[in-house]
Protein backbone atom coordinates (compact mmCIF):
# COMPACT_ATOMS: atom_id res chain seq x y z
CA UNK A 1 0.00 0.00 0.00
CA UNK A 2 1.55 3.37 -1.17
CA UNK A 3 0.46 6.32 0.54
CA UNK A 4 2.09 9.96 1.69
CA UNK A 5 4.42 9.49 3.88
CA UNK A 6 4.14 12.17 6.31
CA UNK A 7 0.26 10.84 7.19
CA UNK A 8 1.17 7.02 6.10
CA UNK A 9 -0.93 5.86 9.09
CA UNK A 10 -4.54 7.91 8.77
CA UNK A 11 -5.04 8.57 5.43
CA UNK A 12 -5.34 6.33 2.20
CA UNK A 13 -5.38 8.40 -1.06
CA UNK A 14 -8.67 8.31 -3.46
CA UNK A 15 -6.32 5.80 -6.14
CA UNK A 16 -5.28 4.02 -3.15
CA UNK A 17 -8.38 3.29 -2.11
CA UNK A 18 -9.44 2.24 -5.33
CA UNK A 19 -6.31 0.39 -6.42
CA UNK A 20 -6.58 -1.91 -2.61
CA UNK A 21 -10.38 -2.34 -3.50
CA UNK A 22 -10.28 -3.54 -7.02
CA UNK A 23 -7.58 -6.26 -5.49
CA UNK A 24 -9.91 -7.73 -3.32
CA UNK A 25 -12.67 -7.46 -5.78
CA UNK A 26 -14.50 -5.09 -3.44
CA UNK A 27 -15.98 -1.35 -3.72
CA UNK A 28 -14.31 1.35 -1.50
CA UNK A 29 -17.03 0.72 1.10
CA UNK A 30 -16.86 -2.57 0.79
CA UNK A 31 -13.51 -2.24 2.04
CA UNK A 32 -14.07 0.42 4.81
CA UNK A 33 -14.82 -2.59 7.74
CA UNK A 34 -11.52 -4.79 6.56
CA UNK A 35 -9.64 -1.45 7.93
CA UNK A 36 -10.82 -1.15 11.26
CA UNK A 37 -8.46 -3.39 12.78
CA UNK A 38 -5.89 -1.63 11.60
CA UNK A 39 -7.63 1.56 12.74
CA UNK A 40 -7.75 -0.18 16.04
CA UNK A 41 -3.94 -0.32 16.68
CA UNK A 42 -3.86 3.33 16.28
CA UNK A 43 -5.93 3.75 19.41
CA UNK A 44 -4.13 5.07 22.84
CA UNK A 45 -6.49 3.69 25.44
CA UNK A 46 -4.10 3.11 28.52
CA UNK A 47 -7.09 3.45 31.13
CA UNK A 48 -9.45 1.74 30.00
CA UNK A 49 -7.38 -1.37 27.73
CA UNK A 50 -10.14 -0.88 25.19
CA UNK A 51 -9.63 0.03 21.69
CA UNK A 52 -11.81 1.24 19.21
CA UNK A 53 -11.04 1.77 15.69
CA UNK A 54 -13.46 4.41 13.30
CA UNK A 55 -12.52 4.14 9.25
CA UNK A 56 -14.55 6.85 7.23
CA UNK A 57 -14.64 7.35 3.29
CA UNK A 58 -14.68 11.12 2.52
CA UNK A 59 -16.48 12.48 -0.46
CA UNK A 60 -13.39 13.32 -1.97
CA UNK A 61 -12.42 9.56 -2.52
CA UNK A 62 -10.23 9.33 0.69
CA UNK A 63 -10.23 6.94 3.50
CA UNK A 64 -9.47 8.48 6.90
CA UNK A 65 -8.83 6.58 10.33
CA UNK A 66 -9.48 7.46 13.77
CA UNK A 67 -8.91 5.83 17.07
CA UNK A 68 -9.80 6.68 20.60
CA UNK A 69 -7.09 8.48 22.95
CA UNK A 70 -7.19 8.35 26.56
CA UNK A 71 -4.59 10.58 29.24
CA UNK A 72 -3.91 9.17 32.31
CA UNK A 73 -4.60 11.60 35.06
CA UNK A 74 -7.02 13.68 33.34
CA UNK A 75 -10.55 13.79 34.11
CA UNK A 76 -12.06 11.40 31.37
CA UNK A 77 -13.95 14.09 29.38
CA UNK A 78 -10.54 14.74 28.04
CA UNK A 79 -10.68 11.07 25.82
CA UNK A 80 -10.96 11.84 22.30
CA UNK A 81 -13.16 9.30 20.92
CA UNK A 82 -12.80 7.61 17.81
CA UNK A 83 -15.43 8.70 16.03
CA UNK A 84 -14.14 12.31 17.23
CA UNK A 85 -10.77 12.07 16.31
CA UNK A 86 -11.77 10.44 12.30
CA UNK A 87 -14.09 13.40 11.64
CA UNK A 88 -10.97 15.93 12.90
CA UNK A 89 -8.76 13.99 10.51
CA UNK A 90 -10.55 14.81 7.95
CA UNK A 91 -11.68 18.23 8.81
CA UNK A 92 -8.11 18.76 9.03
CA UNK A 93 -6.57 17.34 5.63
CA UNK A 94 -10.31 19.01 3.99
CA UNK A 95 -11.76 15.67 3.20
CA UNK A 96 -14.51 17.82 1.65
CA UNK A 97 -17.84 18.31 2.73
CA UNK A 98 -19.81 14.98 3.62
CA UNK A 99 -18.55 11.84 4.96
CA UNK A 100 -20.41 8.88 3.25
CA UNK A 101 -19.95 6.13 4.84
CA UNK A 102 -17.83 5.19 8.17
CA UNK A 103 -17.13 1.56 9.52
CA UNK A 104 -16.60 1.39 13.85
CA UNK A 105 -15.25 -1.22 15.45
CA UNK A 106 -18.21 -1.07 18.27
CA UNK A 107 -21.19 0.67 18.01
CA UNK A 108 -20.71 4.58 18.75
CA UNK A 109 -21.46 6.01 22.42
CA UNK A 110 -24.41 8.36 22.66
CA UNK A 111 -21.39 10.80 22.73
CA UNK A 112 -20.15 10.02 19.21
CA UNK A 113 -23.73 10.07 17.68
CA UNK A 114 -24.49 13.70 18.81
CA UNK A 115 -21.15 14.70 17.73
CA UNK A 116 -21.65 13.28 14.66
CA UNK A 117 -24.61 15.83 14.14
CA UNK A 118 -22.39 18.69 13.19
CA UNK A 119 -21.96 17.13 9.50
CA UNK A 120 -23.97 18.15 6.77
CA UNK A 121 -26.61 16.02 5.97
CA UNK A 122 -25.25 12.72 8.21
CA UNK A 123 -28.72 11.10 8.49
CA UNK A 124 -27.42 9.94 5.16
CA UNK A 125 -23.94 8.74 6.45
CA UNK A 126 -23.82 5.17 5.88
CA UNK A 127 -22.35 3.20 8.80
CA UNK A 128 -21.63 -0.27 9.56
CA UNK A 129 -20.51 -2.06 13.22
CA UNK A 130 -18.03 -4.97 12.70
CA UNK A 131 -18.17 -6.44 15.69
CA UNK A 132 -22.22 -7.09 15.34
CA UNK A 133 -22.75 -10.96 15.92
CA UNK A 134 -23.13 -11.38 11.89
CA UNK A 135 -20.91 -12.94 9.34
CA UNK A 136 -21.61 -9.54 7.10
CA UNK A 137 -22.35 -6.80 8.80
CA UNK A 138 -24.53 -4.42 6.72
CA UNK A 139 -24.21 -0.41 6.08
CA UNK A 140 -27.38 1.24 7.81
CA UNK A 141 -28.38 5.35 7.51
CA UNK A 142 -26.66 7.16 10.95
CA UNK A 143 -30.35 8.16 11.74
CA UNK A 144 -31.34 3.99 12.49
CA UNK A 145 -29.03 4.85 15.16
CA UNK A 146 -29.85 8.33 16.25
CA UNK A 147 -33.44 8.68 14.88
CA UNK A 148 -34.72 11.31 16.62
CA UNK A 149 -31.55 13.64 16.46
CA UNK A 150 -31.17 17.19 18.33
CA UNK A 151 -28.56 19.10 16.09
CA UNK A 152 -27.42 22.00 14.48
CA UNK A 153 -30.43 23.01 12.52
CA UNK A 154 -32.43 22.83 15.43
CA UNK A 155 -30.28 25.79 16.42
CA UNK A 156 -28.74 27.55 13.50
CA UNK A 157 -29.95 28.79 10.33
CA UNK A 158 -29.59 26.10 7.23
CA UNK A 159 -26.91 27.93 5.55
CA UNK A 160 -24.62 28.30 8.70
CA UNK A 161 -21.47 26.19 7.88
CA UNK A 162 -20.99 23.04 10.19
CA UNK A 163 -17.93 21.47 10.69
CA UNK A 164 -16.66 20.28 7.62
CA UNK A 165 -17.67 23.11 5.12
CA UNK A 166 -15.39 26.54 5.43
CA UNK A 167 -15.29 28.54 8.37
CA UNK A 168 -14.20 32.33 8.60
CA UNK A 169 -14.32 33.81 11.85
CA UNK A 170 -13.38 37.63 11.43
CA UNK A 171 -11.00 37.70 14.12
CA UNK A 172 -7.65 40.36 14.69
CA UNK A 173 -5.21 40.14 17.05
CA UNK A 174 -4.62 42.49 19.71
CA UNK A 175 -1.41 44.59 20.20
CA UNK A 176 -0.01 43.11 23.28
CA UNK A 177 2.79 40.32 24.39
CA UNK A 178 2.28 37.15 24.70
CA UNK A 179 0.22 36.11 28.03
CA UNK A 180 2.79 33.16 29.66
CA UNK A 181 2.07 31.01 32.74
CA UNK A 182 5.47 30.81 33.45
CA UNK A 183 7.55 33.78 30.93
CA UNK A 184 10.83 32.52 32.42
CA UNK A 185 10.35 28.68 31.31
CA UNK A 186 13.59 26.76 30.48
CA UNK A 187 13.04 23.78 28.54
CA UNK A 188 15.74 23.79 26.37
CA UNK A 189 13.93 24.54 23.28
CA UNK A 190 14.02 28.36 23.77
CA UNK A 191 15.86 29.64 20.96
CA UNK A 192 13.63 27.52 18.79
CA UNK A 193 10.51 28.70 20.76
CA UNK A 194 11.54 31.97 19.79
CA UNK A 195 12.68 31.55 15.77
CA UNK A 196 8.97 30.15 15.35
CA UNK A 197 6.95 32.70 17.28
CA UNK A 198 5.57 34.03 14.67
CA UNK A 199 4.63 31.27 13.16
CA UNK A 200 2.99 29.49 15.61
CA UNK A 201 0.87 32.52 16.30
CA UNK A 202 -0.25 32.60 12.54
CA UNK A 203 -0.90 29.17 12.63
CA UNK A 204 -3.42 29.10 15.89
CA UNK A 205 -4.86 32.11 14.78
CA UNK A 206 -5.61 30.51 11.45
CA UNK A 207 -7.49 27.53 13.20
CA UNK A 208 -9.10 29.58 15.45
CA UNK A 209 -10.58 31.52 12.06
CA UNK A 210 -11.83 27.98 10.98
CA UNK A 211 -13.02 27.15 14.39
CA UNK A 212 -16.61 26.01 14.52
CA UNK A 213 -18.04 27.45 16.99
CA UNK A 214 -21.38 29.05 16.28
CA UNK A 215 -23.54 28.29 19.64
CA UNK A 216 -20.99 29.92 21.67
CA UNK A 217 -19.23 32.67 19.22
CA UNK A 218 -15.78 31.76 20.82
CA UNK A 219 -13.87 30.75 18.49
CA UNK A 220 -10.34 29.49 19.55
CA UNK A 221 -7.15 27.43 17.68
CA UNK A 222 -4.16 25.88 19.62
CA UNK A 223 -0.88 25.54 17.23
CA UNK A 224 1.87 22.91 18.80
CA UNK A 225 5.88 22.57 18.08
CA UNK A 226 7.62 19.84 18.68
CA UNK A 227 11.31 19.58 19.77
CA UNK A 228 12.15 19.91 15.64
CA UNK A 229 9.89 23.15 15.03
CA UNK A 230 7.16 21.40 13.24
CA UNK A 231 3.95 22.67 14.02
CA UNK A 232 0.46 21.14 13.91
CA UNK A 233 -2.94 23.43 14.27
CA UNK A 234 -6.32 22.35 15.59
CA UNK A 235 -9.60 24.40 15.73
CA UNK A 236 -12.36 24.00 18.20
CA UNK A 237 -15.26 22.50 17.31
CA UNK A 238 -19.09 22.84 19.04
CA UNK A 239 -21.86 20.32 19.24
CA UNK A 240 -25.12 21.64 19.40
CA UNK A 241 -25.43 19.72 22.42
CA UNK A 242 -22.54 21.31 24.07
CA UNK A 243 -20.60 18.39 25.82
CA UNK A 244 -19.16 16.73 23.23
CA UNK A 245 -17.52 19.73 21.72
CA UNK A 246 -13.93 19.18 21.02
CA UNK A 247 -11.08 21.32 22.17
CA UNK A 248 -8.74 22.90 20.17
CA UNK A 249 -5.94 21.70 22.25
CA UNK A 250 -7.05 17.93 21.45
CA UNK A 251 -7.62 18.56 17.57
CA UNK A 252 -4.14 19.87 17.79
CA UNK A 253 -2.82 16.41 19.38
CA UNK A 254 -4.84 14.85 16.55
CA UNK A 255 -2.96 16.67 13.83
CA UNK A 256 0.14 16.04 15.74
CA UNK A 257 -0.90 12.31 15.93
CA UNK A 258 -1.74 12.19 12.17
CA UNK A 259 1.29 13.65 11.12
CA UNK A 260 3.89 11.09 12.90
CA UNK A 261 4.77 13.32 15.99
CA UNK A 262 5.34 10.30 17.68
CA UNK A 263 5.30 10.55 21.77
CA UNK A 264 3.54 13.48 23.34
CA UNK A 265 6.95 14.63 25.31
CA UNK A 266 8.30 15.66 22.20
CA UNK A 267 5.76 18.61 22.02
CA UNK A 268 7.64 21.83 23.64
CA UNK A 269 5.85 25.11 22.54
CA UNK A 270 2.41 26.03 22.27
CA UNK A 271 0.15 29.19 21.14
CA UNK A 272 -3.74 29.40 21.73
CA UNK A 273 -5.41 32.62 19.83
CA UNK A 274 -8.68 32.67 21.67
CA UNK A 275 -11.63 35.80 22.47
CA UNK A 276 -10.80 38.43 24.86
CA UNK A 277 -13.25 38.40 27.93
CA UNK A 278 -14.86 35.03 26.02
CA UNK A 279 -17.47 32.74 27.84
CA UNK A 280 -16.15 29.95 26.98
CA UNK A 281 -12.36 29.77 27.74
CA UNK A 282 -10.08 27.04 26.68
CA UNK A 283 -6.87 28.68 28.23
CA UNK A 284 -7.04 26.42 31.40
CA UNK A 285 -8.25 22.91 30.41
CA UNK A 286 -5.36 23.11 27.65
CA UNK A 287 -2.87 24.11 30.24
CA UNK A 288 -4.39 21.27 32.00
CA UNK A 289 -3.87 18.82 29.22
CA UNK A 290 -0.84 19.67 28.28
CA UNK A 291 1.04 20.07 31.81
CA UNK A 292 -0.48 16.46 32.07
CA UNK A 293 1.10 14.77 28.90
CA UNK A 294 4.38 17.08 28.22
CA UNK A 295 5.52 18.90 31.18
CA UNK A 296 8.00 20.65 29.62
CA UNK A 297 5.78 22.27 27.21
CA UNK A 298 5.36 25.76 27.28
CA UNK A 299 2.09 27.11 26.50
CA UNK A 300 1.39 30.86 25.70
CA UNK A 301 -1.86 32.65 24.85
CA UNK A 302 -2.68 35.13 22.55
CA UNK A 303 -6.16 37.47 22.91
CA UNK A 304 -7.66 38.56 19.78
CA UNK A 305 -10.96 40.88 18.98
Amino acid sequence: MMMNEQISNYIISASDAESMAESKGLTVPQLLPSLVKSAQRLARPPISNFRVGAVGLASDGRIFFGGNIEFPGLPLHHSIHAEQFLITNLAIHGGGPKLLYMAVSAAPCGHCRQFLQELRGVSDTQIVITDQPQENPNYNPVSSILPNPFGPLDLLDQEMPLILEKHDNQLTIKDQPFISENGNLSNGYTELLEKNEEKLKNKALEAARGSHAPYSRCPSGVALMDCEGNVYKGSYMESAAYNPSMMPVQAALVAYMVSGGGGYERIVAAVMVEKEAAMVRQEDTARLLLNNVSPKCELRVVLCI
